[in-house]
């Protein structure tokens, strides 16, 4: 049974990467002799050609910390299993393919520019102006939580301590000996990776840990410092380097997961579907699920850093479409890990309940990867968790500080790197953004249906033929618009005021956008 839902899934993504990929490329007028910003306007900080296995490793790094973990794993608990498995699927080959391919490609046709600028250009200033200031609060508090998070991990694991920060100082040796030494990749990464190892096994006897009265507070501040220097700091001698060698990391996490799952033999032990919530599977197991097959971070990544490092359109396929599969693959694993990692609904539920969907995955995967990596795949679990909560840490912070500049007008990079990571410390330090976490999941999703709409916008203004784009973007933005409601509902009965107030605010910028949408239409005579 197992095997089978694994060929079958991946018989999908070869399908989607095959066909669906190149459609898409075809809608886009995807041509490899176009200039691209990074070969146009290459300023040696920001916009900087990099070979595609680079890129994508960025790419996927970038994309793929925790929350393509957490949301199939609560979602695995809320409705089952099944459900879970085709959405992961069918999401991740036809809706968050098309959001990350096309956020990507309209950056390019708008010359590297970020989507919310790319907003201005297909609808409104308006519309770009409100969904900028939108999205950079939702950077602060990705930046603001990943940093609680990564130094809770910190404390619970010391051991994780040396080969995560340890990495910052190989990514740039591997920097310097790519860029400067002008040495081929293969050797580079040969080098990089096998000072990670050795970065691995001596965190093993060498576990780092702060006495005082508040370590968590003294982790925050020391990452957060690193998520400043890293976002003014060349793309190229850090930001490149770091998430190209810890995306092997992840590779090789996917990797042994799968080959536990083949070499154990493991049965399904947990129900299909549970009827515990089934008024919710719609709208809701689309936001919790999130990243496993659709997220509107996604495209924040794709317009933001690597639109101005793509050297080739023809290189778009192989870095976004195939890292948003990786992804799917990724969810796809955490599925498994809880499904024939656990005995019984109830022992998985106990773990969620007491350590949470991180700690049941790490189980998961430890009784997975047994046959592989003997005790040691939980801990092995934590550190590929942590590697990339940090890459994720230090993209969002640069791209907060894109879209500052964009706001604010100003161009010193420290400035406006501040005036992300600043709050983004009050908020952390602070523990607030507990109160507004909750519906981050629906602010994630609503930049994905809204990236969506303007794909659709784009390609009707241009006289494509894309029905089925249009078609999937209504379906996310009336999903979105129903769990908002739904969550604004809840959060009224409960005297929730301040969610509920978020909730509100969101609700209306959905509506301000098609608004604006829709004034754009008549402005031009019809989509």
């Amino acid at each position: 049974m197992v095997f089978f839902l694994i060929v079958l899934a991946f018989g999908f993504f070869f399908l989607g990467f095959s066909f669906y990929a190149r459609l898409l490329e075809r809608l886009f007028d995807m041509d490899v002799s176009n200039p691209t910003p990074a070969t146009q306007k290459s300023d040696g900080v920001d916009s900087v050609p990099a070979r595609w296995p680079v890129l994508f490793g960025h790419h996927f790094a970038s994309i793929a910390g925790a929350a393509p973990i957490i949301g199939p794993v609560l979602a695995v608990s809320l409705w089952g299993w099944v459900p879970v498995y085709w959405w992961v699927v069918i999401g991740s080959v036809f809706v968050g393919g098309l959001h990350d391919f096309g956020s990507l490609m309209l950056s390019l046709r708008f010359g590297g520019r970020t989507i919310a600028e790319v907003a201005e250009g297909v609808i409104s200033a308006r519309a770009r102006r409100v969904f900028a200031i939108f999205l950079w609060f939702a950077l602060v508090l990705v930046v603001a939580v990943f940093a609680s998070v990564s130094a809770k991990t910190f404390i619970e694991g010391p051991e994780i301590v040396l080969p995560s920060l340890g990495l910052i100082l190989v990514a740039v040796l591997v920097g310097f000996l790519m860029n400067k030494r002008q040495m081929a990749l293969l050797p580079v990464t040969f080098v990089g990776l096998g000072f990670f190892v050795l970065l691995i096994v001596m965190g093993q006897f060498l576990p780092v840990r702060f006495v005082g009265d508040d370590p968590l507070a003294l982790w925050v501040i020391i990452l957060l410092l690193y998520a400043l220097i890293a976002s003014v700091v060349p793309v190229h001698y850090l930001l490149q380097p770091r998430d190209y060698l810890s995306s092997y990391l992840l590779f090789f996490g996917l990797i042994i997961g799968y080959i536990g799952l083949f070499s154990s033999h493991p049965v399904i032990k947990l129900p299909e579907t549970t009827m515990e919530a089934p008024l919710d599977f719609w709208p809701m197991l689309f936001i919790v699920v999130a990243c496993g097959a659709v997220s509107g971070f996604h495209s924040l990544i794709a317009s933001g850093t690597t639109a101005r490092q793509i050297s080739n359109e023809g290189h778009a396929r192989y870095v976004v479409y195939l890292a948003m599969l990786a992804e799917g693959a990724l969810a796809l694993l955490a599925v498994f890990a809880i499904i024939v990692g656990f005995s019984s609904m109830d022992e998985f539920v106990s773990v969620l309940k007491s350590g949470g969907p991180i700690e049941a995955f790490s189980v998961g995967f430890g009784q997975l990867t047994r046959t592989v990596l003997g005790d040691w795949g939980k801990s092995f679990a934590v550190i590929m968790l942590n590697a990339f909560v940090l890459t994720t840490l230090d993209t969002a912070t640069r791209i907060g500080r894109y879209i500052t500049e964009e706001i604010t007008g100003i161009r010193n990079r420290w400035i406006t790197s501040l005036i992300v990571v600043v709050p983004a410390a009050v908020l952390a330090l602070s523990g607030k953004w507990r109160a507004v976490w909750p519906l981050f999941g629906a602010a994630n999703q609503l930049i994905a249906a809204m990236v969506l709409l303007l794909i659709a916008s784009f390609l009707a203004y241009r006289k494509k033929k894309a029905g089925f784009v249009f078609l999937i973007s209504v379906f996310s933005y009336v999903t979105i618009l129903a769990a908002l409601t739904k969550k604004s509902i809840e959060f009224f009965d409960k005297g929730e005021n301040l969610l509920l107030t978020i909730g509100i605010v969101l609700l209306f910028l959905s509506l301000f956008m098609i608004l604006e949408l829709f004034k754009r239409r008549g402005s031009r005579g019809g989509l």
